[in-house]
């Protein structure tokens, strides 16, 4: 009972400190990160121990679904290189020098559980930045980059990990052997996430009720994670790709109904993990630095302190490299392909805040228990796993907001023009369909009158922000009202619009941030016309 008052007690203290992040412009993680430290040295405070192998599903899961469900794949291709290289390279390049880094300061330390620290803090957290980034309305395609590099660094970083703990297992070191495993892991993850969304998709499509949709929502996240792992494929991979194929489809399948309450939810979902996540590092740290005496404490920190600044120096190294090898090679050969800007890629390179993944990923080495060898240096590795996300979160975050204003990377005004776009597309199709429809009355005029004034209103708009060019407001959030006549009609018209904005996403004209936020403005509209046609027949519903 203890316990569960204490993570009640954080959860609510996480919501303030969430609230606090929002006023002083940081990382929410980043006060959350202060939090869980001060917990580990709170006297009298509970211990608590979780299961390694429940750590990467339960946390990791639901997360990276949530932020892979959002991802564009034209935006993706578009930016494909610098995605791969800092999903890649980048983690590579860290994972090489934390690992040489602890190794110089712990000559005893396996090469294998070096490589495995290296993969535990090399994948960057891209929520934190862009919970920052976002609030500035920086460049959309940084955005891109960012949340795109998060999808995929992980996959790397724990495909390492897996690799790494298992020559740990096997007494050995990781070498070219390992490279058709790597080949088959992936290859098996790419399709089994493939499969997976199509049966996912038939089960939900039978589902109606708001409650039930969302626990199987839920149960499908954490079932294609499991059988991924119980057929020693990547849990990362093969999420990402169900993810990713499952929202192709699902806005057409789903209902507003279930559509707003479910993102809600899976929105509350993903902060309290976090929270749980930094909580429970702190109970699993309070352990081990009651241990601690005055040498350990300068030793495990100097280690840390090391750690840390070659996770930060990598990330940056690589960023400023390859940005300006790419530009040297544009100017060589006069390409004309869209490259970082020098301030760009330091915005970039700054943006390597670690958090969930290597949390997760730190408390899932084996602790010992249930006739599994512990894993070697596994209170250091946690201890150090930890300070570099606390020093990330609590140094880069907190100058993310005055690094950006100095840097003066402003919005390029593409998701808002794209928005605009997808409002009259979307539009013409309604009205289109009003003129199809049967219906001569006076209220389907009124109808067909209110498509054709909002179409005017959103040509305008679109118009006026054409000319205005980027960096203005975007206008009224959307321009549907409640409708007000022949249900049939408005139906007929709103399902004419949400599939043109299909449309438009699919030919690549719109990139999913624009066809989200027009989706939604449609999804309240429906539900506002259901609201009406219950009130105006009393016996239905």
């Amino acid at each position: 009972m203890l316990v569960f008052e204490i993570v009640i007690g954080l959860l609510l203290g996480g919501a303030g400190l969430a609230a606090l992040s929002r006023r002083l412009g940081t990382p929410y993680p980043a006060l959350v990160a202060l939090a869980g430290a001060v917990l580990a040295l709170v006297p009298g405070s509970p211990e608590l121990v979780l299961d390694p192998e429940l750590a990467l599903t339960l946390f990791v899961a639901p997360v990276l679904l949530d932020a892979a469900f959002d991802a564009s794949p034209r935006d993706l291709r578009a930016n494909w290189r610098p995605v791969a290289g800092l999903a890649l390279g980048a983690v590579v390049l860290t994972v090489i020098a934390v690992a040489v880094a602890v190794r110089w300061r712990v000559p005893a330390m396996p090469w294998a559980a070096a490589i495995a620290l290296g993969a535990i803090v090399a994948p960057p957290d891209a929520a934190a930045a862009t919970a920052v980034l976002k609030q500035l309305k920086p460049p959309h395609r940084l955005l891109v980059i960012l949340e795109g590099e998060s999808l995929f660094n992980d996959a790397s970083a724990l495909l390492i990990y897996r690799l790494a703990l298992g020559a740990v297992a096997a007494g050995g070191v990781l070498g070219w052997s390992a490279v058709p495993t790597l080949l088959i892991v992936t290859v098996g993850s790419l399709l089994l996430g493939v499969v997976l969304s199509w049966v996912s998709l038939r089960i939900n499509f039978l589902v109606e009720d708001v409650s039930t949709a969302v626990i199987t929502q839920f149960g499908s996240t954490f079932a294609v994670w499991m059988i991924a792992e119980r057929l020693h494929l990547s849990g990362i991979l093969t999420t990402v790709v169900y993810a990713m194929t499952i929202s192709r489809t699902a806005s057409t399948l789903t209902p507003a109904r279930i559509r707003i309450p479910s993102y809600a939810v899976w929105e509350v979902a993903t902060f309290v993990l976090n929270v749980l996540a930094f909580v429970l590092v702190g109970f699993q740290l309070k352990t081990i630095v009651a241990r601690f005496d005055r040498e350990t404490w300068l030793e495990y920190g100097a280690i840390a302190g090391v750690v840390t600044g070659a996770a930060i120096l990598a990330r940056f190294a690589w960023v400023m490299g390859a940005g300006a090898f790419t530009r040297w090679r544009q100017r060589k050969s006069k390409s004309t392909a869209v490259t970082l800007s020098p301030g760009a890629a330091v915005l970039v390179g700054w943006c390597g805040m670690r958090g969930i993944v290597t949390l997760a990923a730190a408390l899932a080495l084996p602790t010992g228990h249930d006739g599994v060898a512990a894993f070697p240096y596994r209170d250091l590795i946690l201890f150090t796993s930890f300070s570099v996300v606390l020093g990330t979160l609590v140094v880069q975050g907190m100058t993310l907001r005055p690094l950006m204003t100095r840097l003066k990377l402003d919005d390029d005004g593409e998701v808002d023009h794209e928005v605009r776009l997808a409002r009259v597309e979307t539009l013409r199709a309604g009205l289109e369909a009003t003129q199809d429809a049967p219906g001569t009355t006076e209220l389907a005029t009124l109808v067909r009158r209110r498509y054709e004034l909002q179409l005017r209103r959103a040509r305008q708009t679109l118009e006026d922000h054409s000319h205005a060019g980027p960096g203005t407001q975007a206008g009224p959030s959307s321009p549907w009202g409640p409708p007000t006549a022949d249900a049939d009609m408005v139906r007929a018209a709103m399902a004419a619009g949400r599939k043109r904005l299909a449309d438009l996403r699919a030919d690549g004209t719109i990139g999913d941030a624009a066809f989200q936020q027009v989706e939604q403005e449609l999804d309240w509209s429906e539900l506002d016309l259901q609201q009406i046609l219950r009130s105006e027949s009393p016996g239905q519903g």
